[in-house]
């Protein structure tokens, strides 16, 4: 049985991270990894580096307009390009923790006890690790509802394999309006796909302030994304060229071609045949691995990192979970989940919309006294230079202090300026602040300014 200091299970984004660090204290380190396409992690390879490349190169394709014809085959030059990014990205992280003198195993780990693993091989051999801290950092996947002929629909992905299709369909339903399935819809709209979202509920970006959501909803369809809303999808049927999709909406059956569905409802952790039971390590009711501030499991040593611990699924949740574990390892152990501050995300759309903080209604839930600033994106001169004058600014302050409680953000560069709000809302700086900071100009960065100048 081989033994390390450590072991990771997971080349993802905090796994990949702390290895590193460990390795570099002199530690002797091993990390797993049961995929090849998969060195990185998720973030580099399924979702975040792939995604955004898409969206970059259907921006780009939407502005050069032309036939679909046009579009697919700058569709399928994206595609090629997003193939050679990450196996770029993939190279380039498995040689940098090589270098840092981490063990890259290649198989399939499964707790065996509480610090031992089991590591089936590809070349069906088995190796027994033992490890004195061993870190679960195995991510996420897809959901897939139980809809009668989904699952065996050969026109059916996800948003890790919708990425992996060389052509352009020219009907998308997506099935799922969170925040995937809207990327997905504002990248292949671009391309020149003709788009439905089909949601279950009511509400379209519940989380998100009203007047904001109701601005992407807006610029969604006036854009050509269809959006049916208190949809139920009945069944996938598959034909010889694209698949139907029955629903029915307000008591009426609908029928949509599509030669590709995509499916984003979700994503659900990554601890099945992790064999966790074995080691102690207790699952929440959602299947997520336990655990406290400090990212520790309910086995002693043991510790788990990213999507797996069931938090935000970003991938710089993951990268600062890392910091956590390391913190207590080779550091004064004071970083927890519970100080990293105010979390930013972004939903890249185009434009793209952005958020940190409480909305007004959620501040308001909370009895706070609040002001609001509003700026429409129209406003802001480099807006007008870039000709993306679509979108909508929101911040959130608190009357009495003129803290800064949400800012909402949704227009050009709005996935970039909002990390300025979460500095803010960090350090506990008045509004004025930001508003009478100095900005270099033409910027969208100066548009803060005029904004928090509208407070009101």
């Amino acid at each position: 049985m081989k033994r390390y200091d450590d072991i990771i299970i997971g080349f993802g984004k905090g796994g990949k991270t702390l290895a590193g660090a460990l390795a570099g204290s002199g530690r002797r380190v091993a990390l797993i990894e049961q995929s090849a396409q998969m060195y990185g992690g998720t973030c580099i390879n399924v979702a975040c580096i792939p995604s955004k490349s898409l969206e970059h190169s259907a921006r780009m394709s939407a502005a050069q307009g032309g036939s679909f014809a046009d579009r697919a085959a700058r569709y399928a030059q994206a595609i090629a390009k997003k193939r050679r990014l990450t196996a770029a990205l993939r190279q380039k992280n498995l040689a940098k923790l090589q270098s840092a003198g981490v063990e890259v195993i290649l198989g399939r780990a499964a707790f065996t006890g509480p610090q031992t693993l089991s590591v089936a091989l590809p070349d069906g051999g088995i190796q027994q690790l033992q490890g004195g801290h061993i870190f679960i950092n195995t991510g996420a996947q897809p959901n897939l509802p139980a809809i009668p002929g989904l699952k065996e629909s050969r026109y059916t992905y996800t948003s890790q394999t919708l990425m992996e299709l060389d052509a352009l369909p020219a009907e998308l339903v997506i099935i799922g309006g969170g925040y995937i399935g809207l990327e997905f819809a504002s990248y292949y709209q671009n391309f020149g796909a003709r788009v439905t979202v089909v949601q279950n509920t009511g509400d379209f970006m519940p989380r998100e302030d009203a007047e904001v959501a109701a601005a992407v909803r807006q610029s969604l369809q006036d854009r050509g994304v269809q959006l049916l809303f208190g949809a139920q999808v009945q069944r996938v049927e598959d034909g010889p060229d694209a698949a139907t999709v029955y629903l029915q909406q307000a008591g009426e059956r609908r029928a949509l071609s599509a030669q590709a569905v995509l499916v984003a409802v979700g994503r659900h952790p990554n601890t099945e045949g992790l064999g966790c039971e074995r080691a102690g390590v207790a699952l929440t009711d959602r299947g997520a691995v336990q655990v406290d501030e400090q990212l520790r499991t309910t086995a002693p040593g043991v510790w788990a990192m990213g999507d797996v611990a069931g938090g935000l699924q970003f991938t710089y949740i993951s990268l600062d979970d890392s910091r956590i574990v390391k913190s207590q390892l080779l550091g004064d152990g004071g970083r927890t989940t519970q100080n990293r501050g105010a979390v930013p995300y972004s939903v890249f759309l185009d434009p793209p919309m952005a958020r940190v903080g409480l909305t007004e209604q959620e501040a308001k839930d909370r009895g706070l006294s609040v002001q609001v600033a509003r700026l429409p994106v129209a406003a802001i001169p480099k807006a007008q230079v870039l000709d993306q004058t679509t979108g909508l600014f929101k911040v959130v302050i608190e009357a009495a202090s003129g803290r800064i409680l949400g800012a909402h953000l949704f227009g050009a560069e709005a996935h970039e300026l909002i990390n300025i709000f979460k500095l803010a809302i960090d350090i506990g700086v008045p509004y004025t602040v930001l508003r009478d900071n100095i900005y270099t100009h033409p910027t969208m960065a100066e548009g803060i300014g005029d904004l928090l100048a509208a407070v009101r």
